[in-house]
């Protein structure tokens, strides 16, 4: 299973819409297939690997991350290939949280006389395909936001300037997680500070995930950088005709959403993003978008690199928050990764159980 799950790591960036999934079919210690899946359409990994093994299949283990599909998507049910080719044992890592198979592919298996297990390596499986279990269960994508910050807490100086607080291979990283991203996420504050191109470009991707700008207002330049080339997905609060279509002529959809308040209602937002495919949403904005998408619980994950530096109480923070006057407010997080990148620290951390999204 652990060779499964690193093959199913090979699809990190390509697989979107579709989870990442990894098989390996052997008897005993003896391997006699294996596969991956690439992209949405393209065969799935018990496919291949039964493809690899061919007649060595019969009486087979196939150890796969994922329960083996039992609908009719874009390619035929894993579960009747594997039943036609005589594997005796199935071995999944975590059952399919979609609910077009839930537990449906296991039982189909087993009432073929094909001995199932299920549950081992769970959590690492699971780990692979956060997003996809967002989607499926929750109706929305799985939410990582990501900030560069010094030791004192601190994304930019007090006069804007942010370039660059962390060093070359933190910004590498950075990439390496808007590759395995299925949506970059920023707001019009960010385009009009600091003009990104919002593209993955230093780490191996072979597809670009879909750029979406918050919007509330649709002042996005025309001239934005972000607007060249790749699709954009623009979020308003409110209809501008002339605008909407400037912004069309340049390779930009807009969806107005608009809240009570009059900006853009984020929670219908990630839905829409969940209903277009979107499994990892990775967000680079600033500390104001970053505190409204914090208040109103949209944040699942912090990407957080730190620093080694310090630059003062008056530079701009991370996070628009509003003051509180007793620690017992304070949101609770886990920090379950820390590593060093380059001369830099990278933590990952999720709120707790009790503390809510």
């Amino acid at each position: 299973m652990a060779r499964a799950l690193r093959l199913a790591e090979q699809g990190l960036t390509t697989t979107t819409p579709n989870p990442r999934v990894g098989c390996v079919i052997a008897h005993g210690d003896t391997l006699v297939g294996e596969g991956w899946h690439e992209r949405a359409g393209q065969a799935h990994a018990e496919v291949i690997a039964l493809r690899q093994a061919g007649i060595q299949a019969r009486g087979a283990t196939a150890y796969v991350t994922l329960e083996p599909c039992s609908h009719h998507g874009r390619t035929p049910p894993c579960a009747d290939a594997l039943i036609a080719a005589g594997i005796g044992r199935v071995v999944a890592a975590m059952r399919d949280p979609n609910p077009d198979v839930a537990g449906e592919g296991l039982q189909r298996l087993a009432e073929a006389g094909i001995e199932i297990a299920e549950g081992l390596m769970s959590a690492e499986a699971e780990a692979l395909n956060t997003g996809f279990i967002s989607r499926m269960t929750r109706g929305r994508p799985w939410v990582r936001l990501k900030v560069a910050t010094t030791l004192d807490g601190k994304t930019a100086l007090n006069n804007g300037v942010s370039q660059w607080i962390t060093g070359p291979a933190a910004r590498a990283d950075g990439h390496a997680w808007r590759a395995r991203a299925c949506a970059v996420l920023t707001g019009y504050g960010t385009i009009r500070e600091d003009d990104p191109q919002l593209t993955v470009r230093d780490a191996p991707c072979s597809r670009q995930p879909l750029k979406v700008v918050v919007d509330a207002r649709l002042e996005t330049p025309l001239d934005a950088r972000l607007l060249d080339g790749l699709p954009v997905l623009i979020a308003a609060a409110v209809g501008n005709p002339e605008r909407i279509a400037a912004l069309r002529a340049r390779n930009a959809e807009v969806v107005i959403l608009p809240n009570a308040a009059g900006k853009v209602d984020l929670e219908a937002l990630f839905t829409e993003l969940a209903r277009r495919g979107i499994n990892e949403v990775h967000v680079e904005a600033g500390f104001k978008l970053n505190g409204s998408l914090l208040r109103e619980g949209c944040v699942d994950e912090l990407l957080i690199y730190q620093a080694p530096m310090l630059v003062g109480d008056a530079a701009q923070g991370a996070f628009n928050l509003a003051e509180m006057s007793s620690l017992a407010h304070a949101r609770r997080l886990d920090i379950f990764d820390v590593r060093q990148v380059g001369a830099d620290l990278r933590l990952r951390a999720r709120f707790r159980p009790d503390q809510g999204r």
